[in-house]
């Protein structure tokens, strides 16, 4: 698929799909429990699969799972049956741990099973493009040294953060050209954590790593998506600078106001608030919400509905239905 017409194509169209971040409610659909979602990559396809019969979505995305890459990394991960893993403690502290960081290679870990995940689920989605699922690199950084230390550290001991980043970044090209080998058309690339930054620190610790990234991975057959949830009007000048195929904000901003602060023919996408609503609102509190952003948003070109983050795995069903009624009822 050349990815680069989608793109385009988007912007052209009058009438716009949604592209949620839309993958762990599939337990749901399966009748599995999250634990079991993230340890079987026939279960992650499966759940796609089931997910793109449901829903008329732009794209297909798998799971935002920002524990992978740590976990290769060395990290320990608490698991749940109903919830997304998370990271706990650190495996970097010092300068030395950085210097002694090892890259893991493609396949350690879940690395391994989720590529297998993606590969299944490009055969078996034929209608619309597949995007992986994975971390950014400061977000990334910030799960092996800690949230708290690695914002500490971009002050008092900036060579232990930008060690680990050159680490990091290494690692997520390699990991992404062997999302590219499965098949996939592109990746959704969740950099949160950089939202926490000031503009300068963003400019330092995130952006020239995420560019590097996007300039790697990027051609006429892949995209990259990039998603921060965080504070990012007052970071948009740096994140454009990343040059990524699209942007993806969370509801932590007013969507309508970064659209004005963005060119015509830039894509982005949001930012239904995705804990707040779609998984503790009701149908029609979904609707009138999804509807009030699309009345907000839609005069810009590049405009896409989407959720602000991804969509916890209990989000109700009836729920995640009202959204979706709300896009065809817009647009309709």
């Amino acid at each position: 698929m050349d990815m680069q017409k989608w793109l385009r194509w988007i912007i052209s169209e009058k009438q716009k799909k949604a592209f949620p971040i839309l993958s762990f409610p599939s337990i749901q659909l399966l009748g599995v429990t999250v634990k079991q979602l993230i340890s079987d990559s026939e279960l992650q396809s499966k759940g796609m699969k089931a997910i793109t019969d449901r829903c008329d979505t732009l794209a297909s995305v798998s799971l935002m799972d920002l524990s992978v890459e740590a976990e290769a990394f060395g990290s320990v991960i608490k698991t749940d049956d109903h919830e997304v893993p998370t990271v706990i403690g650190s495996v970097v502290s010092s300068l030395y741990d950085a210097e002694s960081l090892k890259i893991p290679m493609i396949g350690e870990a879940r690395t391994g099973l989720y590529l297998e995940s993606l590969q299944k689920a490009c055969s078996l989605i034929t209608d619309r493009p597949v995007f992986a699922g994975m971390i950014g690199p400061f977000s990334l950084a910030g799960r092996l040294i800690d949230m708290t230390e690695i914002m500490v550290n971009c002050i008092v001991e900036p060579d232990i953060v930008h060690l680990t980043l050159r680490k990091a970044t290494d690692f997520l090209i390699s990991y992404g050209n062997a999302y590219k080998e499965t098949g996939a058309h592109g990746i959704v690339m969740a950099e949160p954590a950089s939202g926490l930054l000031s503009p300068d620190l963003i400019e330092e610790f995130s952006t020239p790593y995420v560019r590097e990234i996007v300039e790697a991975l990027v051609d006429d057959e892949f995209a990259l998506i990039y998603h921060n949830c965080g504070n990012t009007i007052p970071l948009i000048d740096s994140i454009l600078k990343t040059g990524a195929s699209a942007y993806h904000f969370g509801n932590a901003i007013n969507l309508s106001e970064m659209l004005s602060l963005v060119p015509d023919n830039t894509i982005v996408m949001g930012n239904v608030d995705p804990a707040g609503q779609l998984r503790s609102g009701t149908p029609q509190t979904v609707y009138d919400e999804t509807l009030r952003v699309l009345n907000a948003c839609s005069g810009h070109p590049g405009f896409i509905i989407s959720s602000g983050c991804d969509i916890p795995p209990r989000a109700p069903w009836e729920n995640i239905d009202s959204f979706f009624k709300a896009v065809t009822d817009f647009y309709t």
